[in-house]
């Protein structure tokens, strides 16, 4: 059970925006990634942060790289915060937000008229999941987890940066596009499926994790396109202590849709067809426990991308953080 733990509290649930749907952007999956885990024992308390760094400057046609640019780059720190109880043996609660430091759309030719930034806190998320099978034999373990997660938008959605006319030396307000907004703006629904199956004396194991969210429409009359998900993954235990963990991920989102009195009154400054893409992704992660801490980190390396129409593509992810965990109530003894 031990080494269970330290192989998962490695991989703790990653709050991870993808930022590929070209100029409207946008959020993709809120927590998938090297995020595969099951639950927490009875009354035991997780508490997980970790510093989230994405950088690009590469842009897609199809799955070919493309020369053209809309913009020079786009980058994103996030601080992600994890708070989770074992309610029961197979229930586990947690809530879970972050706090940009700063997300940024530098554009073209380092144009300052077209360049967008923004910080603030994020969204909301409450994230239940259950243990339908959790065995644990000598040679091996088994588990099976569903989630069923709801998010609630916190931080903006419709933020706006004023340009002076020169001539007039008026300003006038641009809503930024949706790469650098903090919220979609939408409530969301999260679907999760974890599948493990550990072998504690070959300190080897083998996990999946499938998440699809269902994303919901804002007040401005724009819905992100829905997100899903498939990861694979292989660990192993080195030196009684280090976790080392690969990771194969498939990603696919759909085209974001607006709302058709908006279409008709109040186009928007990005192109709507030009989002939605299907991606691979490999995953290298270390874990390493010093005391009640655990140190984790990992990279998302691209493998093949496709986008829908010419956008920006994935090219740097890093995350690295650490989780402690404890017994918030100790067990009674009869």
């Amino acid at each position: 059970m031990k080494v269970h733990f330290i192989c998962l509290l490695g991989l703790l649930l990653l709050t991870k925006y993808s930022y590929a749907q070209c100029c409207s952007g946008g959020s993709g999956s809120p927590i998938a990634g090297g995020a595969s885990q099951g639950v927490l024992l009875e009354r035991q308390l997780d508490l997980n942060t970790n510093f989230q760094f994405i950088n690009t400057s590469r842009f897609f046609t199809g799955d070919s790289r493309d020369t053209a640019k809309y913009f020079d780059n786009f980058s994103s720190s996030y601080q992600y915060f994890r708070l989770a109880y074992g309610v029961s043996y197979n229930f586990t609660m947690s809530l879970e937000t972050g706090y940009f430091f700063s997300k940024k759309e530098i554009g073209l030719n380092n144009n300052p008229s077209t360049t967008y930034s923004s910080s603030g806190i994020g969204d909301l998320i409450i994230f239940p999941r259950y243990d339908i099978i959790n065995r644990t034999g000598e040679e091996h373990r088994t588990e099976v987890t569903l989630g069923l997660g709801y998010k609630i938008p916190l931080g903006s959605y419709n933020d706006s940066t004023g340009n002076i006319e020169p001539f007039s030396g008026k300003t006038f307000y641009v809503t930024n596009p949706q790469s650098v907004q903090l919220s979609s703006g939408a409530q969301d629904i999260i679907f999760y499926l974890f599948l493990f199956r550990g072998y504690p004396l070959k300190k080897f194991r083998i996990f999946a994790n499938m998440l699809y969210i269902k994303k919901g429409w804002n007040p401005i009359g724009e819905k992100l396109g829905d997100y899903a998900s498939l990861g694979l993954f292989f660990g192993k235990t080195f030196f009684q202590k280090l976790g080392v963990t690969l990771q194969v991920r498939g990603e696919w989102v759909d085209k974001m849709k607006l709302n058709e009195t908006i279409l008709l009154n109040a186009y928007p400054n990005y192109d709507p067809e030009a989002t939605g893409y299907k991606k691979i992704f490999i995953s290298p992660q270390l874990s390493f426990p010093f005391g009640k801490f655990i140190f984790y980190a990992l990279t998302d390396i691209p493998l093949y991308q496709y986008v829908t129409k010419s956008q920006v593509g994935s090219e740097f992810s890093a995350t690295f953080g650490l989780s402690y965990r404890f017994f918030a109530v100790s067990k009674e003894i009869d």
